[in-house]
């Protein structure tokens, strides 16, 4: 059990599991579902388990009047996806966990909120007030619950969207470019206001978009949002490694929360910037940050998913073990071994566990106790065909080959791709959110892939652009990932034309 389930665990609210049996005693209770999903090292999550959770009326109206469930999003990304779906379709805006989500007996979404206080504030109702409401409305107007819940419902059907195409174009480089001048932070590097994120998908389509058209102003702007960084309070010069954002435009005030998906992405940046430089400078930000992640997870085979430094100087870690996580790691470390050998044995000492480990009579896991989604077969596909270039063994690209082709079937159909294949309709975007999209990583391994193996996956990555197509090419930075995925595909388009 994860550690964010079990600090639940003994709390005065009976929790269930999200399971076929516990929606069954819904309906044969004929009572409302509550779901709450988070993870471990959210302040909000702590706040409303320590605040609204641990208080006795709160605790007895649900315990009473709903059955509540209780999700790791870590554990389960495909119901954060999908609730967080559900939020934005409900309130206009996405929204950071926790997420809370009212449901009927038959699981149609009435109601959804974020982090929800034990007090009123202004003419937002509190906890307890608002479960009086829910109960009420349930006991008295439950088919408006249900009608409103069912029309969320149709709304999230993909069918039902209109599908815009535009023509692809290689001269969407100028558009990148274009966009890049406009909306670069020139004082701190970056992209955003505040709070500030590394946005590590952006970055490296600089690195790509510079590779293609020897623009120094792209590549100036990717090192000096790296520079900035590296200098800044979102960097942990002591022990090494990057913090989860920062409160403030210019890298200060960070949130002292270091997840792996981050230092991993952030490493093979800074990676990137040395081989495009040669400047030590960046190749010891790298593995300061790689030897950080290695030494803080040397009681365990692989890397834990992350860690947050409390106020009083304690570190507390999550020593949960996800393999999508685990593999942009691994995959980092084969590219730091072609800089420096030492890291070489270790990359194939983590690539070997974590086939043991979660790679199992041909079925992939996202955790031990969860089968994988398409985030896990995209970056664990990447990870091995890394492997198979660092160390030519043939078994590792055999072995990506085979992760890739299953993915196809499980998740793939006329363009579009599901996020898990579970029991809830699911279905991936092209937008890095925290972390790049798994449906263009997925992507980039049928590109990465192609050159070296009888295969062709060339209809397949064309239909899943052209269904995207109006996006990217209006707004190629708000999916840096699936950008880096079309500039390859144009340029090898035009090679297999030549």
């Amino acid at each position: 059990m994860s550690i964010y389930l079990e600090n639940h665990k003994n709390g005065l609210i009976k929790w269930y599991s999200w399971e076929d049996k516990t929606f069954q005693k819904a309906k044969e209770e004929k009572k409302p579902i509550f779901i709450s999903i988070g993870y471990s090292t959210s302040q909000w999550c702590r706040v409303m388990r320590e605040e609204s959770f641990e208080d006795e009326t709160i605790a007895n109206l649900l315990n009473h009047n709903f059955i509540c469930i209780k999700v790791d999003k870590d554990e389960r990304p495909d119901i954060d996806k999908y609730y967080k779906n559900v939020y934005k379709l409900m309130n206009g805006q996405n929204c950071a966990s926790p997420i809370s989500i009212f449901l009927t007996e038959n699981r149609e979404p009435f109601y959804t909120a974020t982090y929800i206080s034990p007090f009123p504030r202004g003419n937002v109702l509190g906890f307890q007030e608002l479960l009086e409401v829910v109960i009420d409305k349930y006991a008295n107007d439950k088919k408006t619950m249900i009608e409103k819940g069912q029309e969320v419902l149709e709304y999230l059907n993909p069918n039902s969207k209109k599908i815009e195409a535009t023509r692809l174009n290689i001269n969407i480089t100028e558009t990148i470019t274009k966009h890049v001048m406009q909306l670069r932070d020139k004082t701190n590097g970056g992209f955003a206001e505040e709070p500030k994120f590394p946005h590590t998908s952006t970055v490296d389509l600089l690195f790509e978009s510079y590779r293609e058209t020897k623009n120094r102003d792209i590549l100036s702007t990717a090192l000096f949002t790296l520079d900035k960084m590296a200098k800044g309070e979102i960097h942990d010069k002591k022990e090494g490694g990057f913090y989860r954002y920062s409160s403030k435009k210019d890298w200060s005030m960070p949130r002292k929360e270091k997840m792996l998906y981050d230092n991993a992405n952030i490493s093979a940046l800074y990676i990137q910037a040395y081989k495009a430089t040669q400047n030590d400078f960046y190749k010891d930000i790298a593995f300061k940050t790689i030897d950080s992640i290695i030494s803080n997870n040397k009681e365990e085979s692989l890397f834990y998913s992350n860690s947050l430094k409390k106020d009083d100087g304690t570190i507390f870690i999550d020593k949960k073990i996800i393999l999508s996580w685990n593999a942009m790691m691994i995959d980092t470390l084969f590219e730091a071994s072609t800089v420096d050998k030492k890291y070489l044995n270790i990359a194939i000492e983590k690539l070997e566990i974590a086939l043991e480990k979660f790679y199992i009579d041909g079925e992939l896991y996202h955790t031990e106790e969860n089968k994988a989604f398409l985030e896990d077969y995209a970056y664990f596909g990447v990870a091995l065909l890394a492997g198979y270039r660092v160390t030519e063994n043939e078994e590792y690209l055999i072995i990506s080959q085979t992760i890739l082709n299953r993915a196809i079937e499980k998740f793939y159909k006329y363009g579009k791709w599901k996020f898990s294949d579970f029991e809830l309709t699911l279905y991936d975007d092209i937008y890095d959110s925290i972390y790049p999209s798994a449906m263009s990583t997925i992507l980039l391994l049928m590109e990465k892939i192609s050159p070296i193996i009888e295969a062709d996956y060339t209809q397949i990555i064309f239909k899943t652009l052209e269904l995207n197509s109006y996006n990217l090419m209006r707004q190629p930075l708000s999916s840096p990932k699936m950008i880096k995925v079309l500039l390859l595909y144009l340029k090898n388009d035009i090679m297999r034309k030549n």
